[in-house]
């Protein structure tokens, strides 16, 4: 057996492995069940007993031998495999673009308009979006079963209990804790039961404001309003006021602007009038200011309300507001450039 054992050395020694598959070749061959060595194994039990030590010891070294050879060969080819991919990387190819993100339109929008109020004084104020229907209707002069309340379809979580159809609600709180003169404005998301189209979503983003002192007008509030459309638009922009109704506000109007999209002459967005309504206003009604603990023979005040939605479609000549909730990277990246 030593003999076939120091035969069995030399055959490893002399094999050779210039191919990948050589490599299983000589596992075959020496190293597996139906190996050279293995059968040696099998018949080391015959060996006599006082030679089992000199041949076991023999045996031991020729499998060592074997399988240092053949992790060897395994690991070179490995390695060579590694090296003949990455020298096929074509480095003259463009690298992937990084994509550092950037605001949400609406957020850059909604950011322009809070600090176009700030230079008039305008404080920033938020509350939350479940709200009860003290804050959310009958302190802004919407009592039970009124019809004013139909103007809103609301999702009720209790029977007093509802997710806020408007951020009048914080404009409550406001002056609930908060002794006059009151300048602030209110961004928040809020909800209503509609129908989503082009120009309308069950959940949308509003800006409203507030402003409560001694004597203040409604020319305060076209001034204030004036001011507000020629900063965000440019000075060129047309603007009319309508009259018109809402619980919390006396008298009260609408704000129209020209369409932008379609420069006036008429468009799907605008309803082919031109115009395009932009936002509500009105004095704030005394027996809201009563409401809330405000003495309405000394103060007044007015306030507003617009949705980011509708101001962000006319800036950026988007005709369909779904666009901003699609999360279409295609559409986002041509803000990367703004409101960073």
């Amino acid at each position: 057996m030593k003999k076939q054992l120091e035969e069995l050395k030399i055959q490893i020694e002399l094999f050779e492995i210039k191919q990948s598959e050589q490599v299983e070749n000589f596992r075959l061959k020496f190293l597996s069940k139906k190996g050279s060595l293995n059968q040696l194994f099998e018949d080391f039990k015959t060996v006599p007993s006082e030679m089992k030590r000199e041949v076991g010891a023999l045996l031991n070294q020729v499998k060592q031998k074997a399988q240092q050879k053949w992790e060897e060969a395994q690991a070179q080819f490995e390695a060579n495999k590694s090296k003949d991919s990455a020298e096929q990387i074509d480095l003259t190819l463009p690298a992937d673009k990084e994509f550092t993100g950037s605001r949400h339109p609406l957020k850059i929008i909604e950011n322009d308009i809070i600090e176009i109020f700030k230079t008039l004084g305008f404080v920033y104020a938020e509350g939350p979006e479940i709200e009860d229907d003290w804050h959310n209707f009958s302190a802004l002069n919407f009592p039970p079963n009124h019809p004013a309340r139909d103007m809103q379809d609301t999702f009720f979580i209790t029977e007093d209990i509802a997710l806020r159809t408007h951020t009048s609600s914080v404009q409550v709180r406001l002056m609930e804790n908060q002794k006059p003169p009151i300048r602030a404005i209110m961004p928040g998301r809020v909800y209503r039961n509609e129908a989503i189209s082009a120009r309308a979503n069950c959940f949308f983003h509003q800006i409203e404001g507030i402003y409560i002192d001694e004597k203040v007008s409604f020319a305060d509030l076209k001034q204030t309003l004036y001011h507000f459309i020629q900063a965000l638009f440019g000075q060129d922009v047309n603007l009319r006021f309508r009259p018109s109704y809402f619980p919390f506000t006396e008298p009260s109007a609408e704000m129209d602007i020209s369409c932008m999209l379609c420069k006036g002459s008429g468009c799907n967005v605008c309803k082919h009038t031109g115009w395009l309504e932009i936002l509500g206003c009105g004095m704030i009604d005394p027996n809201v200011l009563q409401a809330s603990g405000i003495d309405p023979e000394k103060y007044s005040g007015f306030a507003f309300g617009m949705g980011i939605e509708r101001i962000a479609m006319l800036k950026f000549e988007v005709k369909d507001l779904r666009t901003y909730f699609t999360n279409d990277i295609r559409f986002l990246s041509q803000f990367e450039s703004m409101g960073n």
